[in-house]
């Protein structure tokens, strides 16, 4: 680890503790949007939707508090050849759509991202429907413990093997429920220490760091001379897809993939597979399936890290992929990197990230942000 804890604001818990809770499988990422848009009121110059469902923010270039100021205030507006910085966060977690609902009221599914089914058994789910939202639970058909075989037992079973049960008749469950419904594990946020434990931290960490960095940026008042770019985006966990078309439109100079990644600083992993360890900052992300990080950005923020004393690791994730890979190759193409938290048990209701890790992030987005020039 280098430098000292950050001095940061403290973790505003109730913020993540709401991006976490609310639902958004890919696709389905309206509420989260909409909370966002209400969050953000007053620190961006222009908020907008794009087709894809991703929330566009843009934050003009303006002096800081100290500088000095001729005649009346003006509001700030785009400046011709400001560089162009965005932060890629994308908004959805993993679920389920609804895929069938059988003659006796259980509901079939069919996955949106990537699980590994050995963590859904016996799981509490929220089925999100045009109706309202329902209570479920979740878990693979066959023989319960009791009743089941020694060969039974050692299966793992695949996604379409799972069901999810309401607890109503199947006649009231049709006309509640339909195909294409989506449904989210149902758990709440805690905080352990200095951990916070939540579903959907993948990706509610970047959409608090979106929020969080350019408020911290505001209480500076030390003004920011690029154009800061927060996009909020959709559908990243089935390809990077609403980045994709985010980052056509808004053609950064300078990208950002705002993520978490894997810390497997956990008993059975090899140290050498560990990727990042928790409590010992922000990962500069280096590399990934998807994309390779800029040398030169990379440098550059190492560097600002160094002199602010804020902790940070490197990482290289083997596989996998995350919104800076979008922002990379639009167009004619961004210089990109990705700052990321470290996460352990991911992908799971059990997600959990160390609070320093999180303010070193934003401390480092925040600082990056008011200094590029």
């Amino acid at each position: 680890m280098l430098g000292t804890d950050p001095k940061g604001v403290p973790v505003n818990t109730d913020l993540l503790r709401r991006l976490c809770e609310t639902p958004g499988v890919p696709g389905r990422e309206e509420r989260v949007r909409a909370l966002i848009e209400t969050e953000v009121k007053g620190l961006f110059d222009k908020v907008e939707t794009d087709a894809m469902g991703s929330l566009i923010c843009r934050r003009y270039p303006r002096p800081g508090r100290g500088a000095k100021k001729s005649g009346r205030a003006t509001k700030p507006k785009p400046v011709d050849g400001a560089t162009k910085v965005m932060l890629l966060c994308h908004m959805d977690e993993i679920g389920f759509y609804i895929s069938s609902i059988d003659d006796r009221g259980f509901l079939w599914v069919n996955a949106a991202g990537g699980f590994d089914t050995r963590n859904l058994f016996s799981r509490r789910v929220l089925v999100c429907t045009d109706s309202g939202d329902y209570k479920g639970v979740m878990n693979p058909g066959g023989r319960p413990v009791h009743i089941a075989s020694a060969e039974d037992r050692k299966k793992v079973p695949e996604v379409k093997e799972f069901f999810v049960d309401i607890g109503l008749d199947a006649k009231d469950v049709k006309k509640r429920v339909q195909i294409g419904d989506s449904i989210v594990m149902d758990e709440p946020l805690v905080e352990m220490g200095d951990k916070i434990v939540s579903k959907a931290l993948d990706n509610r960490v970047a959409c608090w760091l979106g929020i969080e960095a350019v408020r911290k940026l505001e209480k500076s008042g030390t003004g920011n001379t690029c154009e800061v770019i927060v996009a909020f985006t959709t559908q990243e966990e089935v390809g990077l897809r609403g980045a994709k078309t985010a980052s056509f439109a808004v053609r950064p100079d300078i990208g950002f993939g705002i993520d978490v990644t894997l810390a497997c600083d956990t008993p059975g992993v090899p140290e050498a597979e560990k990727v990042t360890a928790q409590g010992e900052g922000f990962a500069l992300h280096i590399k990934d399936g998807s994309f390779i990080s800029d040398a030169a950005l990379v440098r550059e923020v190492e560097a600002l890290a160094k002199k602010k004393r804020i902790p940070y690791q490197r990482s290289i994730l083997g596989a996998g992929g995350q919104d800076g890979a979008a922002a990379q190759q639009a167009a004619a193409g961004a210089k990109a990197v990705g700052i990321t938290v470290g996460t352990r048990y991911i992908h799971t209701v059990t997600e959990m990230i160390h609070k320093r890790d999180l303010n070193a992030a934003c401390d480092v987005l925040a600082a990056y942000l008011g200094s590029k020039k």
